[in-house]
């Protein structure tokens, strides 16, 4: 005779993954529209006498930006509805099991700050060539034969850009008379 067994047990159940998880992306479609409408309320407001605009006035580029970030927040929020989704992420000498290196993490967040603090006292030239400097080497260059002399280059060079060609004007600090 033939006996039946019967496993009451239930099921394992699938693993549920809730849809925001799935659909992750949306996210970032939700931030590209906060600031797309950030952006355009800003513009729009912005006051602009009559007498000073061109044919293109300074609104033209903050519009067709904020424009530009609703599309691209539309067309990615239509996408992942659809099913769209981003790839994961294989860099090729990334090991992502490896946890984040907060080392560098806060030495490039200090070299940051401090190169905001000390712009105003010592000027752009010698703030940014510390900060380029500080960057190098909280990124692992150890090169202090080569790194100062390059983010000093580097520094003057960004300074002589931005003032002199592009006519935005940076502190120079105690090099002003000099420069």
């Amino acid at each position: 005779m033939m006996t039946r067994t019967t496993d009451l047990s239930p099921a394992p159940a699938p693993a549920r993954r809730s849809w925001l998880r799935d659909h992750s992306e949306i996210g970032v479609s939700v931030l590209l529209l906060a600031l797309g409408v950030l952006v355009l309320t800003d513009a729009l407001t912005m006051d602009v006498d009559i007498t000073q605009r061109g044919p293109v006035g300074p609104k033209t580029v903050p519009v067709v930006v904020g424009a530009g970030l609703l599309l691209i927040a539309a067309l990615l929020a239509v996408d992942v509805l659809r099913g769209g989704r981003g790839q994961a992420e294989t860099g090729e000498d990334i090991d992502l099991s490896e946890p984040a290196d907060w080392r560098t993490v806060l030495l490039l967040a200090g070299v940051f700050l401090g190169a905001a603090v000390l712009i105003e006292p010592l000027g752009f030239p010698i703030a940014g060539a510390l900060l380029f400097w500080g960057a190098a080497f909280a990124l692992g260059s150890r090169r202090i034969d080569r790194d100062p002399l390059i983010a000093a280059v580097l520094s003057l060079v960004t300074y002589a850009v931005f003032n002199n060609l592009l006519g935005v004007p940076l502190p120079g600090g105690p090099l002003m008379g000099a420069l």
